[in-house]
């Protein structure tokens, strides 16, 4: 049983990237079962770390991933050394790259995890995209801080909560149309005061104003697949998937 999944795209040479799911490895007990990746959703951290490190023994990576702390932001980090700089989890909701070896994370359980990279290989990125990361320009601010160009950058957006049944009230729905009324176009109307709203369709959007115009991904719904994906949404209390990207050394 595999424990993550990746992009069904053909991706640049030694580019990778994949999503974490629920099962496959980890030793957490419910709610948290199995793979839980995050250290701060109420898991026991000693076994949430043994996680992390069963995940990166079994992907095999060249070393250990950059963990963020994330707050549903726009700050983006940036690493430029594979090695640790006394910084271990650092504020940020973003991570770019161009340095081969290195390997970017961020944690969602309904949030949108998006990844960047160049076509030719030479430069990743991860953001951490809920809708409030999302309608304060965290996907805007990460295209921007990559060397890359970005009409020469492909993204591929990971699970999140889908269209089919993420709903949410006014206060979401006036955010995003305060800085975009063609947003409109990304929310259906449920009952009074609420809307289903199309997250991977609102960050398409800005990433094609960023210059992003390659976007792929947006196919799967963390609510309403409980037995691959953890979801806040749903469960309340529950774990964290991850997505990674990393070049080869």
């Amino acid at each position: 049983m595999s424990a993550w999944i990746t992009p069904e795209i053909v991706l640049p040479a030694g580019v990778h990237v994949v999503t974490t799911l629920r099962h496959g490895l980890g030793d957490s007990a419910a709610p948290f079962n199995q793979l839980n990746l995050g250290l701060r959703c109420g898991d026991d951290v000693a076994i949430a770390q043994r996680n992390r490190d069963a995940l990166a023994q079994a992907l095999q990576l060249p070393s250990p991933p950059k963990w963020l702390n994330q707050v549903h932001g726009i700050e983006v980090r940036r690493f430029d050394s594979a090695s640790s700089d006394g910084d271990e989890e650092p504020v940020a909701d973003a991570a770019v790259t161009a340095v081969r070896g290195v390997v970017l994370s961020v944690l969602t359980a309904d949030c949108l995890p998006v990844a960047l990279f160049s076509s030719e290989g030479n430069e990743v990125a991860v953001a951490h995209a809920g809708w409030r990361g999302l309608v304060a320009g965290v996907l805007e601010n990460t295209v921007a801080s990559m060397q890359t160009r970005p009409g020469d950058l492909i993204a591929w957006m990971g699970p999140a909560a889908g269209p089919c049944i993420y709903e949410i009230g006014t206060e979401v729905r006036d955010a995003f149309l305060a800085a975009d009324e063609m947003a409109a176009e990304s929310f259906r109307a449920t009952r009074p005061g609420h809307w289903k709203v199309d997250l991977y369709g609102l960050a398409r959007k800005r990433l094609h104003r960023a210059g992003v115009l390659a976007v792929h991904g947006g196919d799967r719904c963390t609510i309403s697949e409980p037995d691959s994906f953890f979801s806040h949404r749903r469960d309340a209390r529950t774990g964290r998937m991850a997505t990674l990207t990393w070049m080869d050394p």
